[in-house]
């Protein structure tokens, strides 16, 4: 359900009021095959400045859909502490579904990694278009939930060099490591001081060895209760569970 009713877009240029803004087709398509708009509708715009803007309708044809921006409202609804999802491939909706539904519980960026587990391999041109189809899903479960900044995701990246990158934790930066094979769990945390990276593995989990150097690289890990959870499962219920216990939930 989107706040307020009515229907919210992404608009990737610049938005200010009393300006006009013209969607670029594939956006244009949407708006007047599928949502139907039409000429004197409202309409709510953000670009990811973390403001929405009030807009209407003014043009609405085949060669050109235009909108006029009325004001502009900053309207914060990002959690309270910013989570990076570290997300091992997974195949096809698997991944859409996890990054859809990380979205709408508040993560702040997404870094797709590959594993050694990992079923699906990317070439560097499908990696390419994949990150950009699901930079797109992020896009749409923003326009759905309501948030108006669009979490970034990060070129796919080998996990090794991932926890290379890293280097030691700083600003109060907390690192997560979700494995069934932990007996730790979220509630004997304190609250975070800091941002939060959690590391989620792919179909087949993290190798024994990947864990290990995850550990080394100053992850701790967490178990989710007794059950072993899917891939497309696990980052979406630890989500939930730390709105429940330190966000806004």
């Amino acid at each position: 359900m989107n706040p307020g009713g009515n229907i919210r877009m992404y608009f990737s240029g610049e938005l200010e009021p009393g300006r006009s803004c013209t969607l670029p087709p594939p956006q244009a398509h949407h708006a007047m095959r599928v949502l139907r708009l039409k000429r004197g509708e409202p309409v709510i715009l953000f670009n990811g400045d973390g403001a929405e803007y009030a807009a209407v309708v003014v043009e609405a044809s085949r060669d050109r859909f235009a909108l006029d921006v009325t004001g502009r409202d900053v309207m914060d609804r990002e959690a309270p502490f910013a989570v990076t999802l570290a997300q091992a491939v997974s195949s096809g909706e698997r991944m859409d579904y996890t990054i859809q539904k990380a979205v709408e519980l508040g993560i702040a960026a997404i870094q797709p990694l590959e594993a050694r587990r990992s079923v699906v391999r990317l070439s560097a041109e499908r990696a390419e278009r994949r990150i950009a189809h699901w930079q797109a899903v992020v896009i749409a479960a923003c326009e759905q939930c309501g948030r108006n900044r669009v979490p970034q995701v990060s070129p796919l990246t080998p996990l090794d060099a991932f926890l290379a990158a890293r280097g030691s934790s700083k600003d109060g930066e907390r690192r997560v490591l979700l494995s069934p094979r932990s007996a730790r769990r979220l509630r004997e945390f304190d609250p975070p001081q800091g941002s939060i990276v959690m590391l989620s593995g792919p179909e087949g989990g993290f190798s024994p060895e990947e864990e290990r150097a995850a550990e080394q690289a100053g992850f701790l890990p967490v178990r989710l209760g007794p059950r072993v959870l899917r891939t497309e499962t696990a980052a979406v219920a630890a989500l939930a569970a730390m709105q429940v216990l330190w966000g806004d939930f």
